[in-house]
């Protein structure tokens, strides 16, 4: 349940609570060993409550997937594509440095690849839907393009993480877009 502000203190609590425990979770364990048993244990909510909120994990983990999605949106929906891929490259490393480990998980784990699926594709239908330059290309040439800046840029971001952030995010971020902008740039002209 995605809270409005306008809930109930308890709804508001409740809703807190199995999220912060779900996330939790997603730290510890890999997402086919978490259960709803052990994650009303860990939220102290009986079942019936979490499946008053939710039908199923999944649609927890959806829910989430939403969130991180639309919050990213936001920041980026200003951004013009192709032009300004570096500033939607560059919003992506900022964004999710600030998420925390359990979107570093999704973004990062094997196990979580059709919620990341999902939230490349939101991300590429808002972004590049609305590109003149973009629509003019055919369907294949549209796949092609985003398979590149998709596995360029999630790359970029997994093997920072693995590393250890040992590099600053700053130069992450600036060799990242020398590398995916050389390549889309001479793919536009």
């Amino acid at each position: 349940m995605i809270l409005t502000g306008n809930e109930d203190l308890r709804v508001k609590k409740t809703i807190t609570g199995i999220k912060t425990a779900f996330e939790a979770l997603i730290c510890e364990k890999e997402y086919d060993r978490i259960t709803v048993k052990e994650l009303c244990d860990r939220a102290q909510v009986n079942k019936k409550t979490f499946y008053h909120y939710y039908e199923t994990l999944d649609a927890l983990l959806a829910e989430l997937q939403l969130e991180l999605s639309s919050a990213y949106l936001e920041r980026i929906r200003h951004f013009k594509l192709p032009e300004e891929l570096d500033k939607v490259n560059r919003e992506f490393f900022l964004y999710s440095a600030e998420q925390g480990t359990a979107y570093e998980k999704i973004t990062i784990s094997g196990m979580y690849h059709a919620i990341r699926d999902e939230m490349i594709a939101d991300v590429n239908d808002a972004g590049w839907g609305k590109s003149e330059a973009f629509n003019k290309l055919s369907d294949y040439e549209k796949r092609m393009l985003m398979t590149f800046i998709n596995n360029a840029s999630l790359g970029a971001y997994r093997q920072w993480i693995e590393d250890g952030k040992q590099m600053p995010l700053d130069e992450v971020i600036e060799m990242t877009n020398c590398l995916v902008l050389g390549g889309v740039r001479s793919f536009f002209k």
